[in-house]
């Protein structure tokens, strides 16, 4: 008897101390990849070793919770609701990230102009050593753009190219982008951008041409790793767009 109410009264310190260690791989799966200390890959590892452990934790604050108001034992209460609090937290971001990937096309090149996508120049050196290509992958992912994200066209501006040129730029160096070519006489902007949680680097290419008396505008951003991108640089195409036109 007296070893069950010890296991009582030490089921909430359980909770709260399995819950901070899952967020510590939360937390660290993200930032020990951007500091280079481990692979991309070891990072997705300790995403889903902490998701485990956040529902594990969840499940002991829980039942820490159920009695400990029973008890009605509040400092107990007060601590296992904190250790659910963060259990479901350390679980719920990895579970809604895969949740969204499993509804996206597996793709890393997202394109507005999926016939003629714009195409990389000064980046192909940074590209070099990047496991995903700089070419566009063809129909095979010009299909599944089109079924994830068919929103994404080209971008009809009643501005001139060179109107639309300077615009463009200013809004890419809002976006807070690294700008690493831009070629007015070629209506061609190039820039990289990061991801915020592992920090990888995305390459960006705008295109405008002249269309009447205004001009099209074609961006296409492409992941450096990773076979799926998990909607990010649509995301970003639509930001841009949303701000281009704001």
């Amino acid at each position: 008897m007296a070893s069950s109410n010890n296991l009582k009264q030490f089921l909430p310190v359980i909770a709260l101390t399995s819950a901070i260690a899952a967020l510590i791989l939360l937390l660290a799966s993200g930032m020990g990849t951007q500091l280079g200390l481990w692979h991309f890959r070891t990072g997705f590892a300790l995403l889903k070793y902490g998701a485990f452990l956040g529902i594990a934790s969840a499940i002991v604050g829980s039942a820490a919770l159920v009695v400990s108001s029973r008890q009605r034992a509040w400092k107990a209460v007060i601590i296992s609701g904190v250790a659910v609090a963060i259990s479901v937290t350390a679980f719920a971001i990895p579970y809604s990230w895969k949740q969204t990937a499993a509804t996206l096309p597996k793709i890393h090149d997202i394109s507005t102009d999926t016939a003629n996508p714009p195409r990389f120049v000064a980046m192909l050196p940074l590209r070099k050593d990047a496991p995903n290509p700089p070419e566009y992958g063809g129909a095979e992912i010009s299909t599944k753009q089109a079924e994830g994200y068919p929103d994404l066209k080209t971008v009809s501006l009643t501005l001139s190219p060179e109107q639309a040129f300077g615009l463009v730029l200013k809004t890419a160096h809002r976006m807070g982008w690294r700008i690493i070519a831009e070629v007015p006489t070629e209506g061609r902007i190039e820039a990289s951008d990061t991801t915020f949680w592992f920090g990888f680097t995305d390459d960006i290419v705008i295109r405008i041409r002249s269309e009447g008396a205004g001009s099209l505008l074609d961006i296409r951003s492409v992941s450096r790793v990773g076979l799926s991108d998990v909607g990010a640089n649509a995301r970003r195409i639509r930001q841009f767009i949303k701000r281009l036109k704001g």
